[in-house]
């Protein structure tokens, strides 16, 4: 049934887009502005962020209780990418679920690594393992740029296991990728051989959690998050895994938390693997860290 003609309006965006931005800076989040706008754009059925010019036409009662809705859900400290239930990485739509970690922008240095190690090589048939694959953010943003590669990504989570399928079947990529729910640390898990080895494990210590931002330490999966006491818990399981899992002439690039360097190279040199290189953020912080088998 049709809303009468006195509860469609169409008014210009700044003003509902200005008092939300108002609300959200009074709550500390940084991104305000850009915020309301990704969120309005949401409660409008959009996947892009509405323009302060814009003229919303047929406005309704209901458009206006899901913006105020999906408003409350952020001052509550949830993240956009999380209410909107995907995020963008690597140019590519990457749908989320509890189970998964939301990609950050950090990550890519991972990928931006990998695949510049490989520079020429990319037509070739590559194989590609992803140890904790969540989302399948870092294996699929690989195969994306990869046209004949083909990759496996083990998750113990049933649940990101399903995730990262329907992202791959979304992009197009489903006949080049399987994903399996195994522990990541399992030298049977996946198979050996593979050229490129991708992994972000837990690595934040288990103290810390709780300090991150709520954004983080909220709505991110514990499992994902937590890596023991001293945050190498999963890296003393994962190199032996990485070692028997590489190629030859194959390289590992891994994600690990800030000024874990040190620890991380010394774990991988005990299992076998040396140093290839070390990579920064987009703040500076050495973010990725490359390992080839040694000999």
């Amino acid at each position: 049934m049709s809303l009468p003609p006195a509860a469609i309006s169409s008014p210009e965006a700044r003003t509902i887009l200005l008092p939300a931005q108002a609300r959200l800076r009074d709550a500390g989040i940084d991104s305000a502005p850009l915020d309301a706008r990704l969120l309005l754009g949401a409660a409008l059925g959009r996947d892009d962020a509405v323009l302060p010019h814009e003229t919303l036409v047929d406005w309704t009662p209901a458009h206006s209780n899901e913006f105020e809705s999906l408003l409350a859900r952020r001052l509550a400290g949830e993240p956009v990418s999380r209410i909107r239930g995907w995020r963008e990485f690597w140019s590519l739509r990457l749908e989320l679920s509890p189970a998964t970690l939301d990609p950050r922008p950090d990550s890519e240095t991972i990928v931006a690594a990998a695949l510049s190690w490989i520079g020429e090589r990319r037509n070739a048939p590559l194989r590609l393992l992803d140890l904790g694959s969540g989302s399948g953010a870092l294996l699929l943003a690989c195969l994306s740029d990869l046209p004949q590669a083909s990759g496996v990504g083990i998750d113990i989570s049933a649940d990101a296991v399903k995730t990262a399928t329907a992202n791959a079947a979304r992009l197009g990529l489903g006949a080049s990728v399987r994903f399996q729910q195994a522990d990541f640390a399992d030298p049977d898990a996946g198979g050996g051989g593979f050229d490129l080895i991708l992994c972000n494990p837990p690595y934040i210590p288990h103290a810390e959690i709780d300090r991150l931002a709520v954004e983080v330490a909220g709505f991110d999966p514990r499992q994902a998050l937590d890596g023991g006491d001293d945050g190498l818990a999963s890296w003393r399981r994962l190199m032996p895994r990485i070692a028997c899992g590489l190629a030859p002439d194959g390289q590992a690039f891994v994600e690990i938390g800030a000024g874990q360097q040190p620890q991380v190279t010394g774990l991988a040199a005990a299992a076998g693997l040396r140093a290839a290189g070390d990579f920064a953020d987009m703040a500076g912080i050495v973010r990725c860290l490359a390992f080839a088998a040694d000999g």
